[in-house]
């Protein structure tokens, strides 16, 4: 053999062995270019106007439905563990508060607004988020107001949404997040917060690629935000759109979204992958919705999964498709596993 076939050859054997860069638990460590943090984690919070409520959500393992007079000392434990945010969800639970317009979403006394002053006041470095969207608030269970045929009225309901997420802002929240998809919500929020004087020190997460799909009913169980007629099909995604989404990720850039997410997460990785290209200089978020936790969750119970082992790995599954955050069930259990 010539003596370069043999450097060819020596060349190959070297390049192809790859073992010797994860064959210890820190070399694999290593291999991450971004590795889990508790500052990624977002917490979701279901607040009713029940103020001494504490319910646990049958189709949600380990999730609870609180009121306000509950918040405190349920949190209080998380933050010492190094919680950092929350975002909230209000649940009116008395009938007599849904109309078709959604007016209890920013009642002052409602449980959103009581809520934002009750953590405010309780855990000043606490990030507040709050989900905008009126489904929990409106008698149709939809996201906006509707024409009298049952589809969305844009202009309505966009404008009812901004005047919203302003009220959020005003009670103190930190970040208000669009949940809706119609249509140019975050221009008139974002106006709205110019008006209002606050756009400077409110950041607004757009829900920009969000799907119309089969993983929120424990969600909904919890919410109580089931459409009471049709569905949300055409003002939310349809799984297979992935132009769709591409076009709503810079669209929701263009009006000024501070950051984009993607909802769900873990069978929408290749949107998360386009979204922090196209959206390269805004932060991230992937939501683990309550379908993907309760599926875990009913994974691990069959044993055929160890649930701390594939919580991770769905999670390390967004940072890898570009999240910077994550809106997570699992927030409480990742407080332990990442001090450990």
């Amino acid at each position: 053999m010539h003596t370069a076939d043999f450097l060819d050859v020596q060349d190959t054997a070297i390049s192809s062995i790859l073992a010797g860069g994860y064959n210890h638990p820190l070399l694999r460590e290593w291999q991450a270019e971004r590795q889990l943090a508790k500052n990624m984690f977002v917490f979701p919070l279901f607040i009713s106007d029940n103020d001494d409520e504490e319910v646990p959500i049958e189709s949600l393992p380990n999730i609870k439905r609180f009121g306000v007079n509950k918040l405190v000392a349920y949190l209080k434990p998380l933050v010492a563990k190094g919680l950092r945010s929350v975002i909230l969800f209000g649940v009116p639970l008395d009938p007599k508060a849904k109309d078709p317009v959604g007016t209890s979403a920013d009642d002052p006394n409602g449980p959103v607004i009581k809520g934002i002053k009750t953590l405010r006041a309780a855990f000043p470095d606490l990030y507040i988020m709050c989900d905008v969207c009126l489904c929990e608030y409106t008698s149709h269970g939809h996201c906006g107001v509707l024409y009298d045929d049952g589809s969305i009225n844009r202009e309505r309901s966009v404008s009812r949404i901004a005047a919203v997420a302003v009220n959020y802002a005003k009670a103190g929240a930190n970040c208000v997040a669009p949940s809706d998809m119609i249509d140019g919500r975050i221009r008139d929020i974002k106006h709205g917060l110019i008006q209002a004087g606050l756009a400077h020190k409110v950041f607004v997460m757009s829900y920009s690629a969000k799907f119309s799909g089969n993983l929120y009913g424990p969600f909904r169980d919890a919410a109580h935000s089931s459409p009471s007629q049709g569905d949300r099909k055409n003002y939310q995604l349809p799984p297979a759109g992935r132009g769709l989404a591409r076009r709503a990720l810079v669209r929701d850039m263009q009006e000024g979204a501070d950051g984009v997410m993607v909802k769900p997460s873990t069978f929408y990785l290749d949107i998360m992958r386009d979204a922090s290209e196209l959206c390269e200089n805004l932060p991230l978020c992937a939501y683990h919705v309550s379908g993907e936790y309760a599926m875990l969750h009913a994974a691990a119970e069959k044993g055929i999964v160890d649930l701390k082992t594939i919580a991770f790995e769905s999670h390390q599954g967004f940072l890898r498709a570009g999240a910077r955050i994550i809106i997570s069930y699992f927030t409480p259990e990742f407080l332990e596993w990442l001090s450990q």
